[in-house]
């Protein structure tokens, strides 16, 4: 699987511990992450996407608008 054209996630800070994604099939995504590229979490598009909504709003709801 390292040859597989990872991309690395646009919310991650330089240096270590960033998220990369790769999509190798129709309805696979896998993510990894920087400091252990060989652990790979295989999932869908829409279990991402639901993930991705319930970070954002987790993210939201501690944010202070003050």
């Amino acid at each position: 699987m390292t040859n597989l054209p990872w991309q690395k996630s646009t919310h991650s800070e330089s240096g270590s511990s960033c998220v990369y994604i790769a999509t190798p099939a129709a309805g696979t995504v896998l993510l990894r992450e920087s400091d252990d590229p060989d652990t790979i979490l295989t999932t869908g598009p829409r279990q991402l996407a639901a993930l991705i909504r319930t970070l954002g709003i987790g993210q939201r709801q501690n944010h202070s608008y003050d």
